[in-house]
């Protein structure tokens, strides 16, 4: 496996730690970097909120690109052991919080919070982890994602996504790569439930 590193801002190049076996999947350098150019303008203060975290690199990068502040949520414990070693790496840690659970009893935890701009997930592939979550979400409309939070979930190529407006989101952009993409979508809400 290649090195990870942040690759932009103020974490510039510091390497991270990735978690040893094959538990996990980090998003490559290519791709992140491809990620972070097309969110370039829409990180500078945000709230970012990494579900599935593994190594955290997704969300560290968005802290050293200007984010505020991020939150990272992971059933691991040796994930969250890497992404809290990765924190202290890169001094970002007074800008992030660490939640070592199962991401459905997060979602639990984080309602009452202000909503996070960005929400991105990166599930392992094939579970139905990914729904289970955004139909959570969709039902329970939970305080920490409204209609300008963008939901970002990275799927294996062959994963369809169409049906994410059964539940009630609306997709505006697919990236795809070799063997995955990038779906880029927001949670559509009505005039009433804003009121």
């Amino acid at each position: 496996m290649a090195d990870m590193r942040v690759i932009a801002g103020k974490a510039r190049r510091i390497p991270l730690k990735t978690i040893v076996g094959d538990a996990t999947r980090p998003t490559t350098d290519r791709i992140k970097e491809t990620l972070f150019n097309i969110l370039q303008g829409d990180l500078y203060e945000i709230r970012f909120l990494d579900l599935f975290a593994g190594s955290g690199g997704i969300g560290i990068e968005a802290l050293s690109r200007g984010a505020s502040f991020a939150c990272f949520v992971d059933q691991s414990r040796a994930a969250a052991d890497c992404i809290r070693e990765n924190l202290r790496r890169t001094r970002l840690a007074d800008q992030a919080e660490v939640q070592n659970c199962e991401v459905r009893i997060a979602l639990e935890q984080l309602n009452g919070q202000p909503p996070y701009q960005i929400v991105f997930m990166d599930p392992p592939y094939g579970k139905g982890l990914e729904d289970q979550v955004l139909k959570t979400i969709a039902e329970r409309r939970p305080t920490f994602v409204d209609a300008q939070t963008l939901f970002i979930l990275e799927m294996a190529m062959e994963t369809d996504e169409t049906h994410l407006a059964d539940y009630g989101y609306e997709i505006w952009r697919v990236k795809e790569y070799k063997t995955n993409k990038h779906i880029f979508f927001t949670l559509a809400i009505s005039k009433e439930e804003e009121l």
